[in-house]
């Protein structure tokens, strides 16, 4: 297969990860303020800002409530109560990055917190990427987070979904395979280093993976295991609402980790 060069994405049209209408995410529950040692449940902070999408950070947050962890969650960025700074992060267990517009206008609203992002994974947290999350944690451009690149999926010659708009795929997650809402999401590529890959796509590209990053962890994924029925619209949600594989992804990036 021909890898294709991510950077073609920049200037590519529709946004990725953008949803076809806005959901509701009536299962999220309300975020508190940061504080430290306020309780005994591990604390993740969720990006939500100009580089996610509505009803993204939502989402993400409500699966890391509802997984095995029990997270707290609290969100983070400009416009929040609680700013993305170092100090925000010192007591996060994970940082998240969630779904968002194209990978152009998320690194331009991201790239000014790229340095507080790196030092945080690199000594010893751990990066959750959705989607364009996923795309940010590559390194043309984005945080340099993984032991290689992102690409495009849907420009792979191969692909089996081609639209940049909202669609189904099917993965194959730890040998089993699994139907998943999809947005333009990304492929990883591996250019050594270590990697653990948790799902491929159709033609056998990465399609989430966990690897090391210093003293922490980072953990991504191409399709989107925390929509819920509401991304849908009128798609056929049958058989492609997994939490289970996001909760799969949350303990595979954290790992031996203590949290």
């Amino acid at each position: 297969m021909t890898m294709v060069d991510r950077r073609g994405f920049l200037t590519g049209v529709g946004a990725a990860c953008a949803l076809a209408l806005t959901p509701k995410f009536a299962s999220a529950a309300p975020v508190p303020a940061l504080r430290a040692g306020a309780e005994s449940r591990p604390l993740a902070a969720v990006y939500r800002g100009p580089a996610s999408s509505p009803g993204c950070p939502e989402a993400v947050a409500t699966l890391l409530q509802n997984c095995p962890r029990n997270f707290r969650t609290v969100y983070v960025g400009p416009g929040e109560q609680t700013p993305l700074t170092a100090s925000a992060l010192a007591n996060a267990a994970v940082y998240a990055q969630p779904g968002g517009p194209t990978l152009a206008t998320g690194w331009a609203a991201m790239s000014e917190y790229a340095d507080i992002v790196r030092r945080y994974v690199g000594d010893g947290g751990v990066y959750l990427g959705f989607c364009l999350g996923g795309y940010l944690a590559g390194a043309t451009p984005g945080f340099g987070l993984l032991p290689g690149d992102t690409w495009r999926y849907i420009s792979a010659p191969d692909a089996t979904v081609k639209t940049a708009g909202a669609s189904r795929i099917t993965v194959n997650w730890r040998g089993a395979a699994q139907t998943l809402f999809f947005q333009d999401g990304p492929a990883f590529r591996i250019a050594g280093g270590q990697a653990e890959i948790l799902a491929t796509y159709a033609g056998g590209q990465p399609a989430a993976l966990v690897a090391p990053y210093g003293a922490g962890r980072v953990g991504v994924v191409g399709p989107h295991p925390e929509a819920d029925g509401t991304w849908f619209g009128r798609m056929d949600r049958t058989g492609a609402i997994h939490p289970e594989l996001g909760f799969d992804l949350v303990e595979a990036s954290l790992g031996a980790l203590r949290v």
